[in-house]
C-alpha cells in the first residue's frame, strides 16, 4: 500500500517529510461566533498546524467572509492558510477574480470543490457561464496561478451523488490530472475505510498524498447529522460508546476523544501522510489528541 508520496507533496503544504498537521475552519456567522474561532485558532497556534483550510458556504454565501478571515488568521495569527473555492453560483470570470483576490492576498494555495447547492436547492445547477465540475475550477486555478497549490477533496465511501465508487474515483483522478496537488478526505470513523480507498486511488494511477480528514466529536447526534450528510458509516462500536455516554458532555467528549486517538494512531502508524482534523471552529479536542499522539511519538 502506497500511503505517501514524498515526490508528489508541495513544499509549502507538507514542509518535511514528518507526518503534516491541518485544521479546518469556518467563518462565522456572528460578533460571539468570531470570538469563538479566534479564540480557538488563537490556542491552536500552539500546535503549529501546516496549514488551516477554511470553508466557503453553499453558493458561495460566505465568499466576503471566507476571505475576511483568511487575511485574519493569515495576517494577525501567523497561518498559513488554505481557503475553499467551490463553483456553484459563480460564472466563469467571477471565479476567476476571486483567485486573482485570494492571489493578491498572498494565499498560495486553495481547496477546489464544485461545492453544495444553496439550501432548498434540489440539486447541483450550474451557472450559466460557470463550471460544472471540481476538475475545471482545479484547471482553472492553475491557469491564472500555476504556483499555487491546489487540493481537492476525495470520499473513501463514495460521493453521495457518485453512481457507483468506480465512477466516483475516476472523476477524483481527473482532478488530480488537472493539476491537483493532494486530496483531503471526507470523514470516516472507520480506517480500514481509508486503507481501502488509498489502495483504490493508487490502482488507477492517482499518486498524491491522500490526506485523512478527521472529525472531532462532541455528541452522536452531531456524528450522526455528518454521516447523513456525507454518506458515511458509524461503526456500531462508536455509536454505543457515544450513546452509553447519554447526556454527560464530559463523558461523550471522552469517548469521542479515545476513539479520535486510536484512529490516528493507526493511520499515522501506517504512514499516513498528516492529519486533517474537522474542529468546528473549537480547540480543546484537538489539542489533547496532539498532546496524546506526541506521548505515542508520533508527532513531535
Amino acid at each position: 500500500m502506497l500511503i505517501r508520496n514524498m515526490d508528489s507533496r508541495n513544499p509549502v503544504i507538507f514542509p518535511s517529510s514528518e507526518p503534516s498537521l491541518s485544521v479546518e475552519f469556518f467563518p462565522p456567522k456572528s460578533e460571539k461566533a468570531a470570538e469563538q474561532l479566534l479564540q480557538a485558532a488563537s490556542e491552536l497556534r500552539a500546535l503549529k498546524p501546516d496549514f488551516a483550510s477554511i470553508t466557503y458556504g453553499a453558493g458561495g454565501s460566505t465568499r466576503s467572509r471566507t476571505l475576511e478571515y483568511a487575511r485574519r488568521l493569515q495576517n494577525d495569527l501567523g497561518y498559513n492558510i488554505m481557503p475553499h473555492l467551490t463553483c456553484v453560483g459563480h460564472s466563469r470570470d467571477e471565479l476567476k477574480a476571486i483567485i486573482a483576490e485570494f492571489k493578491a492576498a498572498g494565499l498560495n494555495q486553495i481547496m477546489a470543490l464544485r461545492g453544495d447547492p444553496p439550501q432548498n436547492a434540489e440539486g447541483f445547477t450550474p451557472h450559466p457561464d460557470g463550471l460544472t465540475y471540481a476538475n475545471e475550477l482545479v484547471a482553472l486555478i492553475k491557469e491564472d496561478y500555476p504556483e499555487c497549490a491546489v487540493a481537492v477533496a476525495g470520499y473513501p465511501e463514495k460521493h453521495p451523488q457518485a453512481h457507483d465508487l468506480e465512477t466516483d474515483l475516476h472523476n477524483l483522478k481527473r482532478k488530480v490530472d488537472a493539476g491537483a496537488s493532494f486530496i483531503t478526505t471526507q470523514l470516516f470513523f472507520d480506517n480500514q475505510v481509508y486503507f481501502d480507498f488509498v489502495d483504490r486511488c493508487r490502482a488507477i494511477g492517482i499518486e498524491v498524498p491522500i490526506l485523512p480528514g478527521l472529525l472531532t466529536l462532541t455528541s452522536l447526534e452531531q456524528a450522526r447529522r455528518f454521516c447523513d450528510m456525507c454518506d458515511a458509516r458509524l461503526p456500531e462500536a462508536l455509536e454505543q460508546q457515544l450513546a452509553d455516554a447519554g447526556d454527560d458532555s464530559a463523558a461523550v467528549e471522552a469517548a469521542g476523544l479515545d476513539w479520535l486517538h486510536a484512529q490516528a494512531r493507526e493511520l499515522l502508524q501506517n504512514g499516513a501522510p498528516g492529519l486533517h482534523l474537522y474542529l468546528l471552529n473549537r480547540s480543546g479536542i484537538a489539542l489533547q489528541l496532539v498532546e496524546r499522539l506526541k506521548a505515542d511519538g508520533l508527532l513531535t
